[in-house]
């Protein structure tokens, strides 16, 4: 089913009913709308993120610290 056709479907159906029900459907929408809204944002954030290059320079840090700097060596 197309994006169009979904449109008028609903379109025809929110003309028969009375207003309090069309009421309902338009908060529904708006719901769902600020829910897709807030998972783009998400998305965008997380896509910035990995992309990100701030913390790059931890990965050409050289190690400090070597076994054989422990004290003590716990196995378990």
């Amino acid at each position: 089913m197309t994006r169009q056709i979904i449109i008028e479907r609903t379109l025809k159906v929110i003309n028969q009913l009375p207003e309090d029900k069309a009421e309902a459907i338009s908060d529904f929408a708006d719901f769902v709308f600020k829910r897709y809204e807030e998972q783009e944002l998400t998305n965008g954030i997380q896509k910035l993120a990995s992309e990100s290059q701030t913390f790059d320079f931890l990965n050409n840090e050289d190690d400090i610290y070597s076994i054989a700097d422990l004290k003590e060596v716990y196995n378990g």
